[in-house]
Formats: C-alpha cells, sequence, structure tokens
C-alpha cells in the first residue's frame, strides 16, 4: 500500500510538472511534444490548430507522431485525456472509430502518421467541447494512462458487434424489434408512459420509418432526441412528413461521455423538458443503444427497476441489433449477454461516482434514492424530480 501512495505521488508530480513546462512554453516543440516520462505513462502535448480534421470532420488532431505514442500506450488501453481549459474525458486507445460505437469518444491512433486522432464516432469533439479555428491556440493536452488494457475485452467483443441495414437479415424479430422500440416495463414505471427506440428519423441505419409509426400507435407526444440538434434532425430526408415532426421535441446533440460537461447539462436539459411536458414520452439516441440507454436505465432506477431489470431491458437492444453473419443474425451467447449487461452496470457507475453517489454494489443498492441524488447533484431541483416521478407512474 505504501509503495502504491508513493508511485502515486511520483505520477503526479511527473504530471505536473509536464504541464508546467508545457504553460510555459508552448511555443516550443519540447512543450509541445515532450519526451514521455519514463516513470509515468503520461504524455503532454496540444491540439494541431490546423489540423486536417479540426474544421472538417470536428475531431481534434493532436501534434504527436502516432508511433510515439504507442511507445508508452497500446492499442486497448483507456486513456484519460485532458483538453485544458476545456473538459476531462476518459477514452480507449484505437486504431480506427469503428473500434467504439456510434457517439462514443476514441484515440485514434493509426501507425506511421505523424499526428492522433481525439474523436467521436459519428461526431465532433471539437463542436461539444467548444473549440473551434477561432479559439485561442496552443491549447494543451495531457494524456495519461487511466487502465492498462482495460478496452482490451471490448476490442474482442466488439467483434460480435455486426449489424445489417436491412429487416431481412432479422428474420426472427417482430418490426417493433428491429426498430429496437419498445415500451419501458419496469417495475414502478406507468404503463404507456415511457418508450425506447432507434432514431425515428434519421434513416442511417434503415429502420427510422418503423419507429416512428411505431411511435404514432402508441400515442407518444414528447420526444427525447439525445442524439441531434434541431438542424440536424430537421435536415433529414422525410422528416417534414413524419408523425415526430408534429410532435413535442427537444434536439440534445449529447456525445457518448456521461460524465462530460456537454453530457450532464444537456441530460439536465432533457429531464426537464419532460417535467414541462406531459408524455408519453419516447427517449432515443441513433441506435436506442448508448445515449438512450443510459437515460432509460436512469429512469428506471428512479422508478424503482431492480437492478436485474435495467441490466435485461438495456441488453434487449443488443439482441435487436447484432450478431449478424452472413447476412443472418444469429442468437448472442450468455457470454456476450453478460458483457454487455456489465456495460449498464459499469456506465451507471462511473457517472454516479463522479457526483459522490455511491452503487458501487448495484444488485444491493437502493438504485432509486442513488438515483435522486444523482439528479440533484446534476442540477435538479426536489419537486422537479418529484413532478418527473409523478409524469412516469
Amino acid at each position: 500500500m505504501n509503495y502504491k501512495k508513493n508511485l502515486l505521488a511520483i505520477f503526479s508530480l511527473a504530471l505536473l510538472s509536464s504541464f508546467i513546462a508545457c504553460s510555459d512554453d508552448s511555443s516550443s516543440s519540447s512543450a509541445k511534444n515532450p519526451e514521455p516520462s519514463q516513470e509515468v505513462a503520461s504524455v503532454s502535448t496540444t491540439v494541431l490548430e490546423d489540423g486536417p480534421n479540426m474544421l472538417k470532420y470536428g475531431s481534434l488532431d493532436l501534434d504527436i507522431a502516432a508511433d510515439s505514442l504507442l511507445t508508452v500506450f497500446e492499442y486497448g488501453d483507456i486513456v484519460t485525456v485532458m483538453v485544458v481549459g476545456y473538459d476531462t474525458i476518459d477514452v480507449p486507445v484505437a486504431a480506427d472509430y469503428d473500434d467504439v460505437s456510434i457517439g462514443e469518444y476514441v484515440l485514434r491512433v493509426v501507425k506511421s502518421t505523424p499526428y492522433i486522432t481525439f474523436a467521436i464516432n459519428y461526431g465532433q469533439v471539437a463542436t461539444t467541447l467548444g473549440i473551434s479555428a477561432d479559439s485561442k491556440f496552443p491549447i494543451n493536452v495531457v494524456i495519461q494512462m487511466k487502465e492498462k488494457g482495460g478496452y482490451l475485452e471490448n476490442l474482442e467483443m466488439l467483434k460480435f458487434m455486426t449489424d445489417a441495414d436491412s429487416i431481412e437479415a432479422y428474420p426472427k424479430l417482430s418490426v417493433a424489434e428491429y426498430a429496437n422500440f419498445r415500451e419501458v416495463k419496469t417495475t414502478g414505471m406507468g404503463e404507456g408512459v415511457l418508450y425506447r427506440s432507434s432514431n425515428p428519423v434519421n434513416p442511417m441505419k434503415g429502420r427510422s420509418r418503423y419507429a416512428d409509426s411505431l411511435a404514432e400507435v402508441a400515442g407518444v407526444v414528447t420526444f427525447i432526441n439525445l442524439a441531434d440538434s434541431k438542424e440536424e434532425a430537421e435536415a433529414y430526408e422525410g422528416f417534414a412528413e413524419s408523425y415526430y415532426a408534429k410532435q413535442n421535441v427537444v434536439f440534445l446533440d449529447l456525445p457518448v461521455a456521461f460524465t462530460s460537461k456537454a453530457f450532464k447539462a444537456g441530460f439536465v436539459k432533457g429531464l426537464r423538458y419532460m417535467v414541462e411536458n406531459e408524455g408519453p414520452y419516447l427517449v432515443h439516441c441513433t441506435l436506442g443503444k448508448d445515449r438512450a440507454g443510459f437515460t432509460a436505465a436512469v429512469l428506471e432506477a428512479l422508478m424503482g427497476a431492480t437492478a436485474t431489470e435495467i441490466k435485461d431491458d438495456y441488453a434487449k437492444t443488443y439482441t435487436n441489433y447484432f450478431s449478424v453473419v452472413d447476412g443472418r443474425q444469429v442468437a448472442l451467447t450468455q457470454e456476450q449477454l453478460d458483457w454487455v449487461k456489465g456495460i449498464i452496470v459499469s456506465t451507471m457507475q462511473t457517472a454516479y461516482k463522479a457526483e459522490d453517489v455511491d452503487i458501487s454494489d448495484f444488485d444491493k443498492a437502493d438504485l432509486a434514492a442513488a438515483t435522486e441524488k444523482y439528479m440533484l447533484s446534476l442540477g435538479l431541483e426536489k419537486d422537479e424530480i418529484e413532478t418527473l416521478k409523478k409524469h412516469l407512474k
């Protein structure tokens, strides 16, 4: 234990020293791209002001050669990326954007390239953090080890996360399952009050028209769009003619980074929209998997759902999408399902812990009480939480 404390102290001093050096002389090559510390897994760099990906794709190119970074970190490591003055986010080191799910953060490291890219798969990290060509440069970045090899199992498991954009690939699924559309029926939730689905207006995955029609049949009148801005949603083909376009909709454009400032602020905005507007409600992102999965789990927990119910509902999305082999879906294995259920447990534990709410023993925790504390910490008022609960009964 003393050894660990001493190592932590050394690490903290080394990190502080590298940051001060970077801040004091950011124009020098040593400040922009120092030699990685031999004592700790940490590097300091800067955002490339003229990075090829920032203005076109909204990603942040960092001024360190990919091969240099890979002498410090490896594919499958989870690292903490500290964009000084903006935000701090834990991300995996991977070779490509698709090594993470749509909407998730990644540190993309392509061998033999002169820079690395901090990105969101199908998203814009620069916009999320509030960085543009008009921002004040240099922008310092510190990358440090969070968990050695912590994403390796995910990289292996992600191999089964293959899907298709045609209903013919899912002969055993109903239309509702193909659209990932379902009523949330966990303990404490009112009947016909809360639904979740894939995106009802984004045609990218071939499910939108089914989700939109099912929402109309269910009588949904308030939509919580976790994925799109209003401008993005309205630009989708067929949006103006959809049932969705004629209902109450809040457009949140949230990143898949549940402890980030941008997510928490937008999440509270979405919950307040539910307080201010009556249901039935439908929450969705793009697939209805990550952001919608987290939002549904939090609302389920608030209303008294058991740990098992929360995990089972989260896993249902994966059985509605993945494990398509040679053009036909095959059943997920129990090992894969158990891994999937662990994702929502870990996600909620991390998000709640960031607000000093302990649900480390997920199966035995009082999830309803913990969720109220979590919401209060995010900035909701007690009376707002009570109104939300009334709307969901």
